[in-house]
């Protein structure tokens, strides 16, 4: 299967995304397919690194943001990114079962299923969430920065999700299968 667009090299890439791909590669240790087809524009490829970088010291932590993420991608049907953040969910130290059950927008801990929950609420609503779900997390002890701060993962999400669904960008993770309840 081939992208919709050119996965670019290094050395194909505009001046402007090269030096994004090669700090790329040099976290990875290859350029993943998502990451080439998003060099076509050096400005999408700066927004989606920069915003990556951001949240790798943000008030969720390495574990929740790929929960996050997998419950998104599940959501979205979004093949790529479910198997990206699998893969990096385990290397942030969740089990095969935790990475799973996110898929499904839930968690053995209430708090962490809450926050689960608000994200899939999210998506689904297009953002129209009640605000007794923001007081709902708030109960469940999430500062309003993480809640802001989930908002924001959803959306860096819905980016990525958008552009490997629309772009069919092969899948060079292990697949995961989806989840549904």
């Amino acid at each position: 299967m081939a992208a919709r667009v050119p996965l670019l090299t290094s050395a194909e890439a505009s001046p402007a995304a090269k030096a994004n791909l090669d700090r790329i590669e040099k976290a990875f240790g290859k350029i993943p397919n998502m990451f080439a087809a998003v060099a076509n524009s050096p400005a999408a490829l700066q927004s989606m690194w920069g915003s990556f970088g951001a949240f790798s010291s943000g008030a969720l932590g390495a574990a929740l943001t790929e929960q996050v993420a997998v419950a998104v991608a599940d959501t979205n049907d979004c093949r790529y990114c479910l198997a990206a953040h699998t893969a990096l969910g385990s290397q942030a130290g969740l089990s095969t079962e935790e990475l799973a059950t996110a898929q499904r927008a839930h968690s053995e801990d209430p708090r962490v299923s809450a926050l689960l929950q608000f994200a899939h609420s999210l998506v689904n609503n297009s953002g129209q969430v009640d605000a007794s779900e923001i007081e709902g997390l708030r109960a469940h002890g999430w500062t309003d920065g993480q809640i802001v701060e989930t908002i924001a993962q959803v959306g860096l999400n819905l980016f990525t999700n958008y552009i490997n669904i629309a772009l069919d960008v092969p899948v060079d993770f292990p697949e995961v299968p989806f989840q549904r309840d």
